[in-house]
This record gives C-alpha cells, sequence and structure tokens, in this order.
C-alpha cells in the first residue's frame, strides 16, 4: 500500500474508555429502571451514540425519546471525558513518533465533540492531529464507512493510501468499506481475538507496536 495519512479511531485504541462506557450506560439505564452492568457492550462497542442507543430502546422495551436519551448519555458521560477517563500508556509516545514522520494523522471518532475535544486537550495530545472528525458530523455511524470517508476528505488523502487503527469490529468493518487499510488492536479484556483473524490487514498486540509496522510499510513503498 501507499501510505500517506494514518487514522485513529480513539475510545479503545488511544483511551482507555470502554471499562467507563459500561458504567456511563449502567447510570443512563439506571434513569429508565433498568439495571445494567455491561452485559451487552459487545453490541454497542464502537457503534455511534445514535444505533447503541437504538440498541438499549429495542433490547429493553424502554418507551422514551431518543433525542432525550441522547442528551442525558452526552451529559453523563462528558463528566467521564473531562475528568476520569486515562489514555494508554503508550498513546501519548506512539502519536509523538508518528508526528515526526511527516505523516497527517487524523482522528475518526464515533463519540461527540463535546466529548472528544475536552478529553484530547485535558491529555494535551490534540496538536498531533492534522484533522478530527466526530460522530455528529456523519449521518451514518460505524459499521458505515462514512466517517472514515469524511475524515480522509478532509485529510485531503485518497482512502486506498490511509490507513485506519481500530479497535472494535464495527470499526475495522468501517475502515474497511472505506476502502482502506486497518490494522486492530483488539483489547482481550473485551473483546474475542479469535474474531479477528481475516477481518483487518493487520493485527496488533499493543497501540505500542504500530510505529514498527507503519515503518515496515513506508519502507515497502521506497523499494
Amino acid at each position: 500500500m501507499k501510505l500517506h495519512a494514518i487514522i485513529f479511531d480513539l475510545d479503545g485504541v488511544l483511551a482507555d474508555s470502554e471499562p467507563m462506557w459500561n458504567e456511563i450506560d449502567g447510570a443512563l439505564l439506571k434513569h429508565y429502571g433498568v439495571e445494567y452492568s455491561g452485559e451487552y457492550k459487545h453490541e454497542v462497542l464502537g457503534k455511534s451514540f445514535a444505533l447503541s442507543l437504538a440498541f438499549y430502546q429495542e433490547k429493553f422495551g424502554l418507551r422514551t425519546d431518543l433525542e432525550e436519551m441522547a442528551l442525558r448519555r452526552r451529559d453523563i458521560a462528558q463528566t467521564f471525558y473531562a475528568e476520569h477517563i486515562p489514555v494508554f500508556d503508550s498513546t501519548v509516545g506512539v502519536l509523538q513518533n508518528l508526528s515526526t514522520r511527516g505523516l497527517p494523522i487524523g482522528l475518526a471518532t464515533s463519540s461527540i465533540s463535546e466529548l472528544v475535544i475536552p478529553f484530547l486537550e485535558r491529555h494535551d495530545i490534540k496538536k498531533f492531529f492534522t484533522q478530527i472528525t466526530t460522530g455528529e458530523e456523519v449521518i451514518n455511524g460505524k459499521p458505515a464507512p462514512d466517517i472514515y470517508l469524511r475524515a480522509a476528505e478532509k485529510l485531503q488523502i485518497a482512502p486506498e493510501n490511509c490507513l485506519v487503527v481500530e479497535d472494535a469490529l464495527a470499526g475495522i468493518q468501517a475502515g474497511k468499506s472505506a476502502g482502506m487499510k486497518v490494522a486492530a488492536i483488539p483489547d482481550p479484556r473485551f473483546m474475542d481475538v479469535s474474531l479477528y483473524p481475516g477481518k483487518a490487514d493487520f493485527i496488533l498486540n499493543d497501540l505500542g507496536e504500530l510505529p514498527d509496522l507503519v515503518e515496515r510499510i513506508l519502507k515497502t513503498m521506497e523499494s
């Protein structure tokens, strides 16, 4: 492949947020009389606000407006992103490494900007991204390719020359459907790693392996 840009997902790739989404959605659903501790996390992992909330609405028979649920979920999550959610240990070092290679770095996340921007600023990593695309910018969320196509458009890079870095199967499908190469970093705490072979172009054990992968891809371009 010709590698001209890298596009990161946020949750589960740079932000160690997946454990806290169980708490966020537990607090949300408790408001509607549902006790929830993350038993359906695989159904919503990596998906947009709209798709996640539609799943909860159907699963628990909730007779409430999706827009009202989205506002409540946003308000709960805002505190977590602004105050509690950490980055992975290797996040800053990997972003620093990649930023020295002259490749544009994008972010394409299903989360909304009210959550994403304060998080990036708190951890001082917003500066590494050439562009940031958030869930409210597209009609169809992951696993549809829209958000990655939008990110490539903002980067002014052809989709086939972009490498997506994802953790969730829905995000991998989105990247592949956009015509991009995808490096997957499945988290064995939350994901069945055996489901990943054949889905992504590259499978990494952790984020810290990404610079070496990028280096190998760039060397093949030179040869």
